[in-house]
């Protein structure tokens, strides 16, 4: 979906963590997550932190090499996570692949820079079934079961740009935006059975899909690549690096604690202080 020459590893702005300290401690011994995307970046740290927390994680990607490295990644953790080849354009196969999950992480994404006239409607197609329809059929898919167990989490990885728009970005802030109005419904309608729902928002994360869209970025902008992460990606965020997956998987698991079932129907801003502008 991006351009087909990318630059190196974005470099951090600032020293950014490591290992981070103080993760939230939660036993998740016994239940079911399902996270998508996740064979890389936030999803695939997303995944190994449940399971780090006793979750059997279902592994939701349509890569197979990358939720092949996942799985040795996760041996020896103290839950189990079991890889499932899926492409979430198969709407019916991704609501079945729900059934039974406590936790539903809607990770997936993709993104294409381009202005709205020269947007390719199957592109504008794609992104919003992926990153909208697909997790509104996973939340049906799951809902039945969380409602009969009266537990579910439900934590919809959206971003920045479902708080803000940005230009070139017509299908990804679209998807977006549309996901937190979702997790918003599912919100009122859960919290009578015991299901909470809620968003994580960060900025700009060090994944692949932000390294891949830097390109793109660089032509729709028309400067070079290396000032793409100074002056449009971090240009508004208070704090001059890149988030880190793992600190984006923690947040993720604090919305599963016990110490968050009243925390729902909201957005959890990772952003670096770019909303507050």
């Amino acid at each position: 979906m991006s351009a087909p020459t990318t630059p190196g590893p974005v470099p951090a702005q600032a020293t950014a963590p490591g290992p981070v300290p103080g993760a939230v401690s939660l036993d998740l011994s016994g239940r079911t997550a399902l996270v998508t995307g996740a064979a890389g970046g936030i999803g695939r740290a997303c995944a190994l932190r449940l399971a780090a927390a006793g979750a059997r994680v279902r592994a939701v990607d349509r890569a197979a090499e990358g939720l092949d490295a996942l799985a040795d990644a996760a041996r020896g953790l103290p839950g189990t996570l079991e890889p499932h080849l899926l492409d979430l354009t198969d709407l019916a196969a991704a609501e079945a692949a729900a059934d039974g999950a406590d936790i539903l992480v809607n990770n997936a994404g993709l993104q294409l820079v381009r202005p709205i006239e020269e947007f390719p409607p199957d592109v504008f197609h794609t992104v919003l079934t992926v990153m909208l329809e697909a997790p509104f059929r996973l939340i049906r898919g799951a809902l039945p079961g969380m409602y009969a167990r009266g537990w579910g989490r439900i934590v919809n990885v959206s971003s920045v740009h479902g708080l803000r728009a940005s230009p070139f970005k017509s299908a990804y802030v679209a998807a977006k935006h549309g996901l937190e109005g979702l997790s918003k419904t599912a919100a009122l309608e859960g919290a009578p059975h015991g299901v909470t729902s809620n968003c994580v928002n960060p900025g700009y994360v060090r994944t692949p899909l932000v390294e891949r869209q830097i390109a793109d970025q660089a032509a729709a902008h028309g400067i070079p690549a290396e000032r793409v992460v100074a002056d449009v990606l971090l240009k508004d965020s208070a704090l001059k690096r890149l988030i880190e997956p793992e600190e984006v998987a923690e947040a993720v698991l604090y919305l599963c604690a016990p110490q968050a079932s009243f925390v729902t129907g909201t957005s959890l801003v990772l952003d670096g202080g770019w909303t507050a502008h």
